[in-house]
C-alpha cells in the first residue's frame, strides 16, 4: 500500500526482445502440439490442472505465465524442450550440477575503488 492506503500498481516488467521471441515460439509450439492432438484448450486445461484461460495465455507466449505450468503444457502435447531421451537430459543435469559445484556458491558485486586523491 502506498502512504494513501491504496494498493501501489504493479511495475510493468520489460523483457528482451529474445525473451518474448522464445516465449512466442513455444507458445506456438504448444497450440501446434495441442491441435495436433485434437485436443480442445479445455480438455488440455483439465489435463494440467489450469484455467482454460492459462492455457490461451500460454499458447500466446505471455510472459507472465509460470515457466512450470508452461513446461508442462508442453510435455502434455509433445512439445520436447530439451532432448527427447530422459537419459540425455540426465547426464545434462548431472553436468550442469557438476559444474556449478566447481564455482563459487555466491556472486558479490564487483568492489569499485574509491578515488579520493583530490
Amino acid at each position: 500500500m502506498d502512504h494513501d492506503g491504496f494498493m501501489a500498481k504493479p511495475v510493468a516488467r520489460t523483457y528482451s526482445r529474445y525473451s518474448r521471441d522464445a516465449a512466442r515460439l513455444l507458445g506456438l509450439m504448444i497450440r501446434s502440439g495441442r491441435i495436433e492432438r485434437e485436443l480442445t484448450i479445455a480438455e488440455l486445461a483439465e489435463r494440467a490442472g489450469v484455467s482454460r484461460g492459462l492455457v490461451h495465455r500460454a499458447e500466446q507466449g505471455d510472459m507472465g505465465c509460470a515457466i512450470g505450468t508452461v513446461f508442462e503444457l508442453a510435455a502434455l502435447v509433445g512439445v520436447s524442450l530439451f532432448e527427447a531421451d530422459q537419459s540425455v537430459t540426465a547426464l545434462h543435469i548431472a553436468n550442469a550440477e557438476k559444474t556449478l559445484s566447481l564455482l563459487p556458491r555466491s556472486v558479490h558485486p564487483t568492489r569499485k575503488d574509491v578515488k579520493d586523491d583530490f
